[in-house]
């Protein structure tokens, strides 16, 4: 073979080695391009809306995560109250916001199951308008009554509504808490009137005072003032009896069958927010609420910590949407109230 054929030969098999190499690194970075294409998260602040006011079980639980969050990611993590409408109005600007990761909220079952049922329109879908990322807490509410009430059972509250009717307080138009309190009106036969609040501890005042007869509030909210011997407290509306009041009975156990209305809350993100997004929140929730001591915080509040997979979390509501529907239907519950 002559010296120029030579040559050739070897400049042709250099130029496919670099061909094959060309090939190998564009194959590897087409590969990794939805991974090197995703921006590190988070960059900026996020933000956790809850619609109801501070103080109450679903603000302190942001709080809680957003201290824990911001200690992981070295990046600032605040909690925005929007109050109003039983906490629909943060649970809309949250479905509206831009599917980035930096917008997420704390939305209860009263916005995620309860409303579809209660309103003719609303402004989102739950079931289409946002990507689950975990169910966080589920509480008991518990019927208290002012200490100056003159009923020191349940059967003697019974007795005292129906003789004269009376007024109970709800953290808004579609809680667990207005349900509750229908569901006791029906069952009971008693006459009570709604007074609706803009969430739990703006209604404490004037529970305090009497100026209204009763409610079925938040556990982590009313027990301080029925250990203070300012509220008398019955039952609670749980299935099961509340670790925070184990001495209190639930609803069923004082005679109202199958008696159970519960808020639950979970951390819910904009529909179309990046799956590798909502991977890492699940990620991370579920790791801070398995901590010891951020359980112990919340038991001591009678939170009970249900954290799970943003398919369970999806499946809880499609699976309590339609017995909600047939409840509020059978009471004739409207949005109005």
């Amino acid at each position: 073979m002559t010296r120029t054929a030579v040559f050739e030969k070897t400049r042709a098999f250099n130029s496919s080695v670099k061909a094959a190499s060309a090939i190998a690194a564009l194959s590897i970075l087409v590969a990794a391009g939805p991974a090197l294409a995703q921006p590190a998260y988070p960059e900026q602040t996020v933000r956790i809306l809850v619609g109801f006011s501070p103080g109450v079980a679903p603000d302190v639980t942001s709080r809680l995560l957003a201290e824990r969050l911001a200690s992981t990611w070295g990046k600032a993590v605040v909690v925005e109250n929007v109050t109003g409408a039983g906490g629909n109005i943060a649970t809309d600007r949250v479905a509206k916001a831009a599917p980035t990761g930096y917008t997420l909220g704390m939305i209860g079952n009263g916005s995620l199951v309860f409303s579809p049922s209660l309103y003719e329109k609303l402004s989102f879908d739950p079931l289409k308008d946002f990507a689950p990322i975990t169910r966080v807490f589920v509480a008991a509410n518990v019927l208290v009554i002012p200490a100056e009430v003159p009923a020191k059972t349940l059967p003697e509250l019974v007795a005292l509504l129906r003789a004269q009717p009376g007024t109970y307080a709800h953290a808004g138009v579609g809680t667990s808490q207005h349900l509750a309190a229908e569901l006791f009106k029906s069952m009971a036969g008693v006459d009570i009137r709604p007074v609706a609040y803009r969430g739990t501890t703006a209604m404490l005042p004037d529970l305090l005072a009497g100026r209204v007869t009763l409610a079925f509030g938040n556990v982590s909210n009313v027990l301080p003032p029925v250990r203070e011997g300012r509220l008398r407290a019955f039952a609670v509306t749980s299935v099961k009896r509340s670790a925070a009041a184990p001495d209190l009975p639930t609803m069923i156990e004082a005679g109202y069958a199958d008696f159970e209305a519960v808020p639950w809350f979970g951390l819910m993100a904009p529909a179309g927010t990046p799956p590798a997004i909502i991977e890492r929140l699940n990620r991370e929730t579920v790791k801070i609420l398995a901590q010891p001591e951020v359980r112990k915080k919340l038991n001591d509040l009678g939170l009970d910590v249900i954290p799970g997979t943003p398919a369970e979390f999806a499946s809880a509501i499609e699976r309590e949407m339609p017995r909600w529907a047939g409840v509020i239907k059978q009471l004739g519950i409207k949005a109005t109230e």
